[in-house]
């Protein structure tokens, strides 16, 4: 496209010009359906097993389901108990915490489930087994908020029950609101591999490479373990062409980084590489619901799409504890940190690291965006 990129910003909230959707009562027209790339449909067939139809509708039922929980989270207030999108039916249910919230929720066109103990009560206990991580066994990997059980699940290495049971107990958190997951699960970040399309940084003299994530102006967002605030970015190793400059880094705690790009030579525009000789557009950072389809673009293995499966969870890697990540199942692997993740053409965050290949799958997690355009006051380019 030959547009230039367009920036709104209220109170340094982005606000995305050219697709924004009002959920009304049906009497109200339809929001116009996401533009999607051919290269992004085709990766939904392949990842998702979906005909080219079958990804042109789901694009168009989640944007529709963005906007229905984004409203029904304001209307319901402390009632609302989280969301959950099936890509099979296409429908999104709404969970409420008071069975006198449900009328709401079916009004707006929404499924309803009650739940017990619903977002906010399962948030505290994210927070309350965060404080406590430095008591947590090595054996445990993590822990996230699951709206699909409506508890906390804290997942732990296989026969090792025990130790995530001393853990929840030591943080003096509801049992019946946690769960105990045992996996094979061994997280750790991307940023250790080289393959194509790079961006690279020093660490202590030697060169890591990472994948370019969201564009915003000035630069763009990327994960905090892909370079420390004061490093340098270059195109290629050895001190070749300079890119840019961190600027700001968060990790372990966030997973987040911000690259100025302080070479006249390049510019952030608001696309993502599908490698498949396309780009796709970025329109908007609203917040895909669990459950949804969402796309990953990474410079070692390319373009990949799954679904989320869990949000605010917590991850134990190696170097440290990072809060507040996206679960997916969406394959990646070294060098595929810091790339960018889209829903439809909705922004949804940077790739922090996971569990797995793109041969037999894996477990990818991602930093939302939203918050990282926030505490950094940062405004996403869009088209």
């Amino acid at each position: 496209m030959s547009t230039s990129p367009t920036v709104r910003t209220i109170g340094g909230t982005v606000l995305a010009l050219g697709l924004t959707f009002a959920v009304a009562p049906a009497a109200h027209a339809a929001p116009e359906p996401p533009v999607a790339s051919p290269e992004q449909l085709d990766a939904m067939q392949r990842d998702l097993g979906l005909t080219k139809a079958g990804a042109v509708d789901l694009i168009e039922s989640e944007t529709e389901a963005q906007a229905v929980e984004k409203k029904l989270r304001k209307a319901l207030g402390d009632d609302f108990g989280g969301a959950l999108f099936d890509i099979e039916d296409q429908e999104l249910t709404v969970q409420v915490t008071d069975t006198k919230a449900v009328k709401k929720v079916k009004a707006a066109g929404a499924e309803a489930e009650v739940v017990e103990h619903g977002e906010a009560e399962l948030d505290r206990v994210m927070d309350a087994l965060d404080d406590s991580e430095e008591a947590a066994d090595a054996a445990i990997a993590g822990w996230r908020v699951d709206p699909a059980s409506d508890a906390v699940v804290v997942t732990v290495a296989k026969g090792e029950a025990a130790e995530a049971e001393d853990f929840i107990a030591d943080a003096g958190v509801d049992a019946d609101a946690v769960k105990i997951e045992e996996s094979s699960e061994n997280p750790r970040t991307y940023a250790d591999l080289i393959g194509g399309n790079p961006y690279y940084f020093q660490d202590g003299g030697s060169w890591y490479v990472c994948s370019v994530g969201i564009p915003v102006v000035g630069g763009y967002v990327t994960a905090g373990h892909c370079g420390d605030a004061g490093s340098s970015t270059w195109e290629r190793p050895n001190n070749s062409t300079q890119i840019g400059t961190v600027v700001q880094s968060n990790f372990p705690g966030q997973d987040s980084g911000f690259v100025r790009v302080t070479n006249s030579s390049f510019t952030a525009v608001p696309q993502i590489n599908d490698y498949s000789g396309g780009t796709v557009d970025v329109t908007g950072s609203a917040e895909a619901s669990v459950g949804a389809s969402v796309c990953r673009s990474g410079q070692t293995t390319g373009w990949h799409c799954g679904t989320i499966q869990s949000k605010n969870q917590t991850v134990r890697y190696p170097e440290g504890t990072v809060r507040g990540l996206t679960r997916t199942n969406v394959c990646a692997e070294g060098g595929d940190s810091g790339g960018s993740w889209v829903s439809g053409t909705q922004a949804q965050g940077v790739t922090s690291g996971g569990s797995g290949n793109c041969t037999w799958g894996g477990t990818t997690y991602f930093q939302p965006l939203n918050p990282i355009l926030n505490q950094w006051n940062l405004n996403l380019l869009t088209r």
